[in-house]
């Protein structure tokens, strides 16, 4: 798992939402984004992190900041979560990992003693030039907005 660090040019990415729309970093070409990995939609984790940052999102909008959630889960998962959540943001249906391996966030985990490959939960704020600012590697899902910002 390679892990891109603050300074590093975020990697160019498309991938489609919720919605079937293609989505770009270029999109926010001028923006300050937050990009969040998350395992799997509608997860206690991955529901208490994505309510945090929705609770705070008009915060974000008003320090100039975009968010995307991305996961492996399809368009019709990632939509059922942003509906049943009222996520207003985009959410990432990265089925085919190009997104996920972009960044380097696959690789071993473990869990109650298993060990296998997944998506780490790992968030990325990306400046307004497409350099990467700041990498959160140990996300606080409660509390998710204020490491952040």
């Amino acid at each position: 798992m390679t892990t891109l660090k603050a300074g590093d040019k975020a990697p160019n990415f498309s991938a489609v939402d919720q919605d079937g729309n293609t989505i770009t970093l270029g999109d926010y070409e001028g923006k300050k984004l937050v990009v969040f990995f998350y395992p799997k939609a509608s997860t206690p984790g991955c529901t208490v992190e994505a309510c945090n940052l929705r609770d705070n999102y008009h915060t974000f909008l008003a320090k100039g900041y975009e968010i995307i959630g991305v996961s492996a889960d399809s368009a019709k998962r990632q939509q059922n979560f942003k509906n049943k959540f009222e996520l207003p943001y985009p959410l990432l249906a990265d089925e085919d990992k190009a997104v996920i391996n972009a960044f380097g966030v696959w690789g071993p985990k473990k869990f109650m003693g298993k060990k296998y490959d997944g998506i780490h939960r790992i968030t990325f704020v990306i400046d307004e030039k497409g350099i990467i600012s700041e990498v959160i590697t140990k996300v606080k899902t409660k509390d998710h907005t204020a490491q952040i910002l």
